[in-house]
């Protein structure tokens, strides 16, 4: 492996990246087709049920495919699905060289795709810029790997580690770029969750807006073709079918409280029972992934974030800091008791950067 397989492959995650807010359930793919040291086809995947990256780049390509190197950054599938194998159209294209960023995590894949290459006496390679690849698709790969999926919390506070006043209040703590950042996290996302606690004090929706995107025409008209699953985390059904919450659209309710599956039903929401005192956030986390939910975006309150926090279920954290101070009396980031300095949650702070007037913390849990 050179340099220009390095610049390549890089190109290649460009391309995969078009595909951030529309692939789920399957993960974002691109692939370049390169001959002499020229680029002769590009393609990535747009959505599940669709011709997967390669098929795109091979389309594309032609009869320059044949002896070329394809650069793809993940295996190449070996199973049938939706679509035909993508390995299979690799060989019958007379390929010369497979060089992927990393390993299918898929249990139908797992190295198959590539088995499958070496077999008909392609070249291959793999482990090219893994590391940005496997950022790429966190939420694909721990849903393969651990049956859950990535959990990011979405956190709003001032600089003196507060959410809201006393009374609840807490539109806007961060300005409008900031915002429309936390609407590219929706967008996104399989599924964004909250509590009853936030769709009762902020009248919350929890939808993609697309004025506030900031993205292009056709960026957006994919992002609103798969908007992310609502999720609602209410143990005793205290918020009212009549919420603007569920007139926004078809919702998941996970409660204990059972008995009323059908008047949700007949609203056009889901009501699932997990647990008997509490929710089992736990098991509502394995069920999303079971439903092939890759990425599950956290916006709550204190308490339940805190909850989901204590299990360990979060997987990263953005929170975004407005430079003000709401004063002492006003609520907690999230609620989480300790009591010794031995219990502290340690993160690793893995990206801080200016949004707008406000800053954005990316950190992770260490260990």
């Amino acid at each position: 492996m050179n340099a220009a397989d390095h610049a390549w492959m890089a190109r290649a995650l460009q391309l995969a990246r078009k595909g951030l807010y529309s692939t789920h359930p399957n993960p974002r793919v691109g692939c370049v087709i390169v001959a002499d040291g020229e680029r002769v086809g590009e393609g990535w995947h747009l959505r599940a049920g669709e011709p997967h990256a390669e098929v795109h780049a091979l389309r594309q390509a032609g009869e320059r495919a044949r002896g070329a190197t394809a650069y793809v950054t993940l295996e190449p599938c070996s199973h049938h699905g939706r679509t035909p194998p993508c390995a299979e159209a690799l060989v019958a294209a007379g390929v010369g060289r497979v060089v992927a960023a990393m390993q299918d995590p898929n249990p139908q894949v797992a190295g198959r795709g590539l088995a499958r290459l070496r077999s008909v006496g392609i070249e291959v390679a793999s482990g090219v810029l893994e590391t940005e690849a496997r950022e790429l698709n966190a939420g694909f790969i721990k849903r393969m790997e651990s049956g859950l999926p990535f959990v990011r919390a979405k956190l709003a506070m001032s600089l003196d580690g507060r959410t809201a006043m006393a009374s609840g209040e807490s539109q806007w703590i961060t300005g409008a770029a900031a915002r429309a950042e936390v609407q590219r996290l929706r967008a996104r996302s399989s599924v964004v969750l909250t509590g009853a606690d936030t769709v009762l004090m902020d009248d919350a929706r929890l939808t993609v807006r697309a004025a506030e995107l900031g993205l292009d025409a056709q960026t957006t008209a994919l992002a609103l073709q798969r908007p992310p699953q609502r999720v609602l985390i209410d143990g005793r059904l205290r918020v009212p079918l009549e919420a603007p919450f569920f007139q926004a659209g078809a919702a998941l309710v996970a409660t204990t409280a059972a008995g009323r599956e059908e008047a949700y039903r007949d609203a056009g929401h889901e009501l699932l029972v997990l647990g008997q005192e509490r929710v089992d956030l736990a098991a509502l986390l394995h069920e999303l992934a079971a439903r092939g939910a890759n990425e599950v975006l956290v916006e709550a309150g204190p308490r339940l974030v805190g909850a989901f926090a204590s299990l360990g279920l979060i997987d990263e954290y953005r929170i975004f800091v407005a430079a003000k101070f709401l004063g002492s009396s006003a609520r907690p980031l999230l609620e989480l008791p300790l009591e010794r300095m031995s219990e502290a949650r340690e993160l690793k702070i893995v990206d801080i950067r200016a949004v707008g007037e406000d800053w954005m913390i990316v950190a992770q849990p260490r260990g």
